[in-house]
């Protein structure tokens, strides 16, 4: 079942694309968007960033912070961040800690490959460290809809 509204978002810790250290806790008082995605520069996960980009200001004026989360490492999310002008950071869980604390590491299946990979999950987090809203089906094109549209 996984992580549910009203439940306590998992402490993380992990480094940026900078190599910064960036910690949930670094948020306290702040609404997060912790969005989680399965690999950096591929299609689906371009758009849903490039939706967030396009948007960003808007979720700022909201006093959203958005944060990306996937398994790769620092320099691939700096190409990612740099090929699309992403103007938010994106975390390096190569561990996979983050994406296992959070249940968003799964079993998937690809044209009938099986293997184990991070589905793609955003979560918004409120001022206090709770979650307020899950969006487990989540619209690339329209990410940044799907997530206001639930939280008004």
């Amino acid at each position: 079942m996984g992580l549910q509204v009203g439940d306590s978002a998992p402490a993380f810790s992990a480094k940026d694309q900078d190599g910064n250290e960036v910690k949930l806790s670094d948020f306290k008082g702040e609404k997060v968007i912790l969005y989680f995605y399965p690999k950096d520069d591929t299609p689906s996960c371009t758009a849903q960033a490039c939706n967030l980009r396009d948007n960003y200001d808007v979720l700022l004026k909201k006093n959203y912070k958005v944060l990306g989360v996937s398994a790769d490492d620092e320099k691939s999310h700096q190409k990612f961040i740099k090929k699309f002008n992403l103007p938010f950071p994106l975390l390096a869980d190569t561990d996979q800690k983050i994406v296992n604390d959070y249940g968003v590491w799964a079993l998937k299946k690809t044209f009938g490959h099986e293997y184990m990979g991070i589905v793609r999950t955003t979560f918004v987090i409120d001022e206090n460290g709770i979650i307020e809203e899950v969006v487990r089906k989540v619209n690339t094109k329209n990410h940044t809809d799907q997530i206001l549209n639930k939280s008004e």
